[in-house]
């Protein structure tokens, strides 16, 4: 993202300059540290001969160091074109010493904000982006990591050390239109992440204040006197400014040479800063929590929106991709599509780049960040479906003989009964069906007819085991009788009650289809519609400031279509309107299942203008105060719940935070309160007896108080960043879930059945003539871990396994196989410790891990030999 170089100033910068030098008579002489360096790339902004100008500068200036945040896939350009400069800073950059005057200090692929991707996506970002580094520059060393744009997430900590990084910065003093990490502390401090690993850290200082003259800065974007002054005051005996200047800005040492001020800066990069200046100071303990990573986007927004949506589809892809194969490999001995892997992960995370979030307009048309992340999620989802259909199988619905065989396949290390829908075979459209299992019964399923959007299909519920696959038949016959899932009209009242065994859901059509009674049947009956609250149960409202204020779609009444009516599923579509717009909510109950699905279309006319209005004329980047911050007044779908003292809990990349939160509302820049959802939010009673987990398909917001309902923020049109229209451009999509449980988020595995909402069970028919009822590769003895990604390198086996709701006691994982050796490897490959091998019955191998609640480890595994059965 572009700003200002300090040799062609916005004149909001001279005034702070101005400013700064009316308080030079007051600053004692004194020296003070600065990370100077540069930002951007091929993508994000790197000008053709631009290593030529570094070199140079470099040359000129023998006291001057810098840290390098600059787009990995630029190297391999710059090789090209600007070969001799290259050449050069290659040897300069060779000294990756403490004394070098060189740093590589985000070596992720793409310079994403972090925290609005999923935890493995981070992984490959850093991954991805040292191997391409490394092979430019093979020396390179990860000491630091630091980045001029908020690309901060609670779980860095565990993330960063693993990696083989031993210090970190929260600063980015100079580059926060999108957020900032919370004041805190002294010189430095041990950051503590939520698994308890610390790692040495530059804090955004106490002292350091927000700048009252930009929304963009703190007062530590340069070493003025109210900055090291007010440091020196606090006690901080090696205060340190920074700027990681825009690759194109052309006028060298950011600080100048010599005195400045009165203050002498002394340039370093931040590796000699920890170990060689401030390396001896005291680093307390500080655990921040997501909610101290003030960060904010134009959630609600239409691109915004969409650009979330591709990136989650693809992220979710990619996993089950990987472990699909890994899956072939082992039980159909199919060669691991690495390259294709390894082609498709690039392409997706350039699309998690913090300009493709914060800028999605920015570039000619048909080549904006928006266009270039649909593009590149599209390259990626081809090859994740590719990789998928090879590795599972599977073949057209037309293909079988007699017997028509359906794998069902189950990427998660839990046993799975759930709902799945697979295509009719040609050949028996219009028969009496049966669907067995591999022992031969008949189960239940339901048929759903042939409709515009998708052809004759067979619903029926499948039992999956941990890791693996089951074989399911189609073939000729009665089917079984069947009482289950079912909808009922009220004549009298027009009301609908929809019944599963889990749930009562009665719909009201005369209030917009909103949800007048939820009972969890399993929970003595519990009524969890807050039937007080003035606003209705799954109900939309906002602020359509053109036309008159605020509108709900209790405003109209609605129609209610029955689509599906059980045994297995039900689904209603809810037709309605918000302020003259027709909006559609599919809702879809299983037997069984603990989720009651939502996908939301609105099918926007024209650009209304929804949330806080922005008064014409009076944006500016000085003013904190911006309309798009306050999701009061932005599209919400809102969930009054009747939860006495209700408490919140958020996940973020390996992490969950209970929010210290009164509210999540703000309407200013220097008051930004971090209201993102990542994956869900959950809100419990304040006893933890009970709660509702709310589930959506992107990252986006969420509004919460103690006098305002649960809500998730589904549309926002308006003012942006930079003046920026946000518009709507057509038709709007999204998928939600609500899931009501017993006690907290943990007890109830809510993380778990999120996972399992972003990879379903995968059902395919299939050419296949195993004769087995299924494989499974894995089991966890108790539940809590998870395994976050499955890969081969080579002939070794890497298993992610994550702790995301269980305690610090061992876990027993059984290998339905033998294997040779296990290790426990770091992130970057090395060896953590070698895992004590156990043999199990059937020939399987067991293996005991422990780690904290959050914690991360890789089991690389050699030698592994599946058992027959």
């Amino acid at each position: 993202m572009l700003r200002c170089p300090i040799n062609k100033l916005h004149p909001v910068c001279f005034f702070a300059l101005a400013m700064c030098l009316c308080c030079l008579g007051k600053a004692n002489a004194q020296s003070a540290w600065f990370i100077d360096g540069f930002h951007g790339g091929m993508y994000g902004g790197y000008p053709e001969f631009y290593t030529r100008f570094l070199v140079d500068m470099l040359n000129k200036n023998p006291d001057w160091k810098i840290n390098l945040e600059i787009e990995p896939e630029t190297w391999d350009k710059v090789e090209k074109t600007d070969s001799a400069a290259f050449a050069q800073f290659k040897a300069i950059a060779a000294d990756q010493s403490a004394s070098g005057r060189i740093e590589f200090i985000n070596p992720d692929y793409a310079q994403s904000y972090l925290y609005n991707i999923s935890g493995e996506s981070i992984i490959r970002q850093f991954s991805y982006g040292m191997k391409k580094i490394r092979s430019h520059f093979p020396n390179a060393v990860f000491s630091s990591y630091s980045s001029e744009e908020p690309c901060f997430t609670s779980a860095l900590p565990e993330i960063l050390t693993s990696f083989g990084f031993k210090y970190a910065s929260l600063k980015n003093p100079n580059t926060c239109f999108g957020g900032y990490a919370a004041a805190h502390g002294g010189e430095l401090v041990t950051w503590i992440g939520p698994d308890g690993t610390g790692i040495t850290t530059a804090p955004r200082y106490a002292i350091e204040k927000l700048s009252e003259k930009s929304t963009w800065q703190t007062i530590g974007w340069e070493n003025s006197p109210a900055f090291v002054n007010a440091a020196y005051a606090a006690g901080i005996t090696h205060p340190i400014g920074m700027t990681i200047q825009d690759a194109g800005w052309k006028g060298g040492p950011f600080m100048g040479i010599g005195l400045r001020y009165g203050i002498k800066t002394i340039y370093t990069t931040w590796r000699n800063y920890f170990e060689n200046v401030a390396g001896a100071d005291s680093k307390p303990a500080w655990t921040p929590t997501q909610e101290d990573m003030l960060v904010n986007l134009v959630w609600g927004s239409q691109v915004t929106q969409k650009i979330a949506q591709e990136v989650r589809v693809a992220e979710n892809k990619m996993i089950m991709a990987e472990k699909l194969a890994s899956l072939a490999k082992i039980y159909q001995g199919q060669t691991y599509p690495g390259l294709a892997l390894d082609s498709a992960w690039p392409p997706l995370l350039l699309s998690q780049h913090h300009d493709c979030w914060i800028v999605p307009y920015n570039g000619k048309a048909g080549s904006t960040w928006a266009d270039k992340v649909r593009a590149w999620t599209n390259y990626t989802d081809e090859k994740a479906d590719s990789v998928i259909n090879i590795s599972t199988g599977r073949s057209p619905a037309e293909a079988g003989g007699s017997v028509w065989m359906v794998k069902v396949y189950n990427s998660m290390a839990l046993n799975r009964d759930e709902v799945v829908q697979v295509a009719v075979p040609e050949q028996l459209k219009g028969k009496q069906l049966q669907v067995v299992d591999g022992a031969g019964h008949s189960v239940l399923y339901q048929r759903v007819k042939e409709t515009e959007s998708g052809p004759e299909s067979v619903l029926f519920k499948a039992a999956a085991p941990s890791m693996g696959y089951s074989n399911y038949y189609f073939r000729e016959g009665t089917p079984p009788a069947a009482r289950g899932a079912s909808i009922k009209k009220n004549v009298s009242d027009g009301m609908l009650r929809l019944e599963t065994d889990l749930y009562v859901v009665i719909i009201n059509p005369k209030k917009g289809g909103v949800i007048e009674s939820l009972v969890a049947k399993k929970l003595d009956d519990k009524q969890f519609v807050d039937k007080t609250n003035a606003r209705g149960f799954n109900e939309l409202r906002g602020n359509f400031y053109k036309d008159g204020g605020f509108k709900s779609s209790e405003d109209t009444a609605a129609s209610v279509e029955i689509l599906e009516n059980g045994p297995l599923r039900i689904k209603v579509a809810i037709k309605g309107t918000i302020d003259h717009y027709p909006f559609t909510q599919y809702l879809t109950l299983a037997q069984g299942q603990q989720r009651i699905d939502v996908r939301l279309n609105i099918d926007w006319k024209d650009n209304p203008g929804i949330g806080e209005a922005t008064v014409p004329g009076t944006y500016n980047w000085k003013n904190p105060k911006k309309a798009f911050y306050d999701d009061r007044y932005k599209l919400l779908a809102l969930f009054p719940l009747n939860l006495p003292g209700q408490v919140v809990y958020k996940n973020a990349p390996f992490d969950v935070t209970k929010s210290r939160l009164e509210n999540t509302f703000y309407s200013r820049w220097d008051s930004i309160k971090n209201n993102v959802i990542l994956n869900w939010v959950d809100v419990t009673d304040r006893q933890g007896k009970c709660g509702m987990a709310l589930f959506t398909d992107h990252t986006t917001s969420y509004a919460h108080g103690a006098d305002f309902p649960l809500g998730l923020n589904i549309q926002y049109s308006g003012m942006g960043l930079w003046g920026r229209d946000y518009k709507i451009n057509g038709p709007s999509t999204i998928s939600y879930s609500i899931l009501l449980h017993e006690g907290e988020w943990d007890k109830s595995h809510i993380w778990s059945a999120g996972t399992e909402w972003s990879e379903p069970l995968t059902a395919f028919v299939t050419s296949s003539n195993e004769k087995t009822p299924g494989r499974s590769l894995l089991t966890i003895d108790k539940p809590g871990y998870e395994i976050g990604s499955m890969t081969y390198d080579g002939d070794d086996l890497l298993v992610r396994v994550f702790n995301a709701e269980g305690d610090a006691e061992p876990r027993v994982i059984t290998f339905n196989g033998q294997i040779k050796l296990a290790e426990l490897v770091e992130l970057n490959g090395a060896l953590r410790n070698q895992l004590t091998l156990e043999t199990g019955q059937n020939g399987s191998t067991k293996i005991k891990l422990a780690m904290p609640r959050f914690g991360i480890r890789t089991v690389k595994i050699e030698g592994l030999k599946a058992s027959a059965n």
